[in-house]
């Protein structure tokens, strides 16, 4: 039997999950992500441990989801990062738990400006070996 891992487990499932809705999706922090994009990345705390014994460990992880559209036009950015936004908050799994979604920010990724937000996410996960 293989060991489970939060990279298959927690952050390669909610990758598969979103897949769905956006064109381009990390479950690490891409060097220089395509837009439209999402990637699943730690957020603090990351690791909440909720029982350790000694047969299993579990942890409440705490992930951000960042998403980031082309900043074209004010309008048309906001429009999209919204409809990114609801797509994913629909596509999220059952097992997370959705936290805060803060507001859209201009920023720059290399020669690129874009509009990002932030979706928080959580669940639990027990380490199987």
């Amino acid at each position: 039997m293989t060991a489970s891992s939060i990279a298959v487990d927690v952050r390669g499932a909610l990758k598969t999950a979103i897949s769905s809705v956006a064109a381009n999706v990390y479950d690490s922090v891409p060097e220089a992500p395509m837009v439209p994009f999402a990637a699943v990345v730690p957020f603090a705390p990351y690791l909440e441990t909720v029982l350790i014994n000694k047969s299993s460990i579990k942890v409440k992880v705490n992930l951000v989801i960042t998403i980031g559209v082309a900043m074209y036009s004010n309008a048309a950015a906001l429009d999209n990062i919204e409809q990114l936004t609801i797509s994913i908050l629909a596509a999220l799994p059952a097992n997370y738990t959705l936290g805060n979604v803060s507001n859209p920010i201009p920023v720059q990724i290399g020669a690129s400006e874009i509009l990002a937000c932030e979706i928080e996410v959580s669940t639990y996960y027990t380490q199987t070996n």
